[in-house]
């Protein structure tokens, strides 16, 4: 895990609990701006959504480039990020 950022480690580190979605690796304060207005104001609705995807790659990040807006890389920190957690704690 080296090569994440440190809002990634930061995040992996510990439980879930009542997470801002901007704690989320790859989301901003735009994109989390957007992501609220969809209802989705905690990491763990995002989290959610992207079990609710079967963990697939492919398709969260398509779900998060059609709902909010994120480029490629954000929607794959993002997926990296609650992939790495379900690892961890799931």
């Amino acid at each position: 895990m080296s090569s994440t950022s440190q809002k990634h480690r930061n995040f992996v580190a510990e439980p879930m609990g009542e997470k801002s979605v901007t704690e989320l690796a790859g989301i901003g304060e735009i994109l989390g701006k957007r992501f609220v207005t969809l209802g989705f104001d905690k990491a763990n609705i995002v989290l959610g959504q992207f079990l609710l995807l079967k963990k697939n790659k492919e398709l969260f990040i398509d779900w998060m480039k059609d709902s909010v807006g994120a480029n490629t890389k954000q929607a794959g920190d993002c997926y990296q990020c609650l992939s790495d957690w379900c690892d961890e704690f799931l």
